[in-house]
């Protein structure tokens, strides 16, 4: 080992050495230093990849499990960053409020915003309902805004005051309002166009009050659903659900059906690539087809849908009840009369009804006609009498009432029933979710062979869903004959259809077509937040820019450093080594000079 001698003017004894530390040692040093720095930043590398590459998919889903939670917690109305929006219901029997809210847009012109229905301090969803419904005030259209009063007022005191101004308000009426003259419509939405903003600081336009149709709202309930089920996020093509997806890059959409007490609905995504259809089918299809763009962007086509949606009336689940009741008073009659029977005339010669539980009597009404029924509980012979009221055509593109359907590819599509399909899969059936034709037949079947006193004891022992009540029990046997006539010999659907989910919530939370109207109603508002955004960017924001902002760079330039430090480290050994070799004569020169002086003797 090297010595470095210090010398001083000093008596001779007083000198000392400290050894040198070896070029090699040092460069050990650091290639464990290097080395160690390499692991550690290849650990965080591969752990990086771990977070965005395969598992990403389960770490996603829990994310978005974490975010369905959070959307049943209360809204922090102190976060200056949130936007509200509010949507006014005005339906046939009462109108209803609700008030919604969003985050800033992501920035990505291809997400929507995500628009979720405020929870109160409480985590309950602000809403509020008045009766009667709107349609009241058609003889006293200058009392509309009245009306709506309570309702605008309860929203004013969840919503910030700071953001009344840009809080978007729509009045949407439905149902009730379509059945009025066009003259008292547009007296009653003039009234509170001209009355509300005089009172309420909301962003409120004439265009914003309105009566839409049956098809409008069919469209919207589409897009709530969606919306929910996150059928429109395109950032997951390649995680777990991708054999859900419809075309490359987009997520397959699911069908809609909903059977209420009047009304039947269905609505679902259609291809772009239909059948050849004859002119007159293409002019039906016209006008029951919606095609619409959710992007705020109207160059992007990744949100632009084409939804068949049609709304049958007379066809939901009560309303068909006394469909069918007319249809057996009116047979029953005219063969006793052509006959001369008395079928259904008095409680001892009673109509045997297939559709209702063995044993229930029950007495049907019209006018002054009367006809007494007992149940015998026959499934298949109460589907058998309920087909004539499908109202079919011959065509194989018609479906219930004659109306054309646009084709469904039932190898590659996906539906949720509501409302009537899944009280009767789940009130007393408890089977509700998801649907299988043949299961859900042998259930009804035995429920309808069933004695009427032995369904009552099970019901007054609690071993029904606790929604039911005695109206289901007595009309659960017709009402899963109906609807699974519907299903299967109206919309055609196949008897093992697999894909047909029965819900009365998803995620936990009540979907109403609402969502869908205002996801559609404020879909341009993202182009502001994207202005701005660009903006920022052309005033000079380049750090934004920077590596530090993408950390695969980030690691690349480390390494590049790294790779740097070690070849200027092998740079310095090549030159210590050449430094050596050329010191190794001089050392020998030396040791020859030094060597004969060993045997010269010192003194006299």
């Amino acid at each position: 080992m090297a010595r470095i001698s210090f010398s001083f003017l000093c008596p001779a004894s007083w000198y000392f050495t400290v050894p040198t530390v070896s070029p090699f040692s040092r460069q050990r040093v650091a290639f464990l230093g290097l080395f160690f720095i390499s692991c550690l930043l290849l650990l965080m590398l591969i752990m990086d990849f771990r977070h965005w590459g395969a598992s990403s998919p389960r770490d996603r889903q829990y994310e978005r499990y974490l975010a369905r939670v959070g959307d049943l917690e209360a809204t922090d109305t102190e976060d200056p960053d949130l936007n509200y929006g509010l949507v006014v219901d005005c339906g046939s029997s009462g109108s209803r409020i609700f008030v919604y809210f969003w985050p800033r847009h992501n920035g990505n012109p291809h997400d929507l915003l995500d628009i979720k229905q405020m929870r109160d301090r409480n985590s309950q969803p602000v809403v509020k309902k008045i009766k009667p419904g709107i349609s009241a005030m058609a003889d006293t259209p200058e009392h509309a805004s009245d009306y709506l009063r309570p309702l605008l007022s309860f929203a004013a005191a969840h919503v910030p005051v700071r953001k009344h101004k840009e809080t978007p308000l729509y009045i949407l009426c439905t149902a009730g309002m379509r059945l009025l003259p066009e003259r008292k419509q547009l007296a009653i939405l003039a009234d509170l166009v001209k009355d509300l903003p005089l009172e309420f600081d909301f962003l409120f336009s004439q265009s914003q009050a309105e009566v839409i149709s049956g098809k409008q709202e069919g469209v919207y309930a589409w897009i709530g659903i969606n919306f929910v089920l996150g059928r429109f996020d395109h950032e997951d093509e390649a995680d777990a659900e991708a054999p859900q997806e419809l075309v490359t890059g987009r997520r397959r959409t699911v069908g809609i059906l909903d059977m209420g007490g009047a009304s039947l609905q269905i609505a679902y995504e259609v291809p772009t690539s239909t059948s050849v259809l004859s002119p007159q089918e293409e002019e039906a299809a016209k006008i029951l087809l919606a095609e619409f763009n959710l992007g705020c962007d109207v160059q992007h086509t990744e949100h632009v849908y084409r939804v068949y949606v049609t709304t049958f009336l007379g066809f939901g689940g009560n309303f068909a009840r006394q469909r069918y009741e007319d249809l057996v008073l009116n047979e029953t009659l005219n063969k006793n009369r052509l006959l001369g029977h008395k079928t259904g005339l008095s409680p001892d010669n009673p109509f045997l009804d297939p559709c209702l539980p063995v044993g229930l009597t029950d007495v049907v009404e019209r006018n002054s006609q009367v006809l007494h029924v007992r149940g015998r509980g026959d499934w298949a012979a109460c589907g058998a009498m309920l087909s004539p009221l499908l109202a079919r055509s011959n065509t194989s593109q018609a479906s219930l009432n004659g109306i054309y359907q646009s084709p469904i590819d039932f190898n590659n599509s996906e539906f949720y029933g509501f409302s009537e399909f899944f009280y009767c899969t789940e009130d007393v059936l408890r089977i509700g979710g998801r649907y299988h034709g043949p299961t859900f037949a042998k259930a009804a079947q035995d429920y309808c062979g069933m004695a009427w006193s032995v369904l009552t004891q099970r019901f007054k022992n609690g071993l029904f869903s606790s929604h039911a009540d005695e109206h289901r029990l007595k009309y659960q046997c017709f009402k899963s004959a109906w609807m699974y006539q519907v299903l299967h010999e109206g919309f055609h659907f196949p008897y093992d259809y697999p894909n047909l989910q029965t819900a009365q919530l998803v995620y936990d939370r009540e979907v109403q077509w609402t969502l869908g109207a205002i996801l559609y109603k404020t879909r341009f508002l993202p182009l502001r937040d994207l202005r701005q955004e660009g903006v920022r960017q052309a005033h000079g924001n380049w750090f934004r820019l920077s590596f530090v902002y993408n950390h695969y760079l980030f690691f690349a330039c480390i390494l590049v450093v790294l790779l740097a430090i070690i070849l200027y480290l092998l740079r310095l050994r090549r030159i210590h080594h050449r430094q050596t070799r050329a010191s190794a004569p001089l050392n020998l020169l030396w040791i020859e000079e030094v060597v004969p002086m060993i045997g010269v003797q010192v003194g006299p």
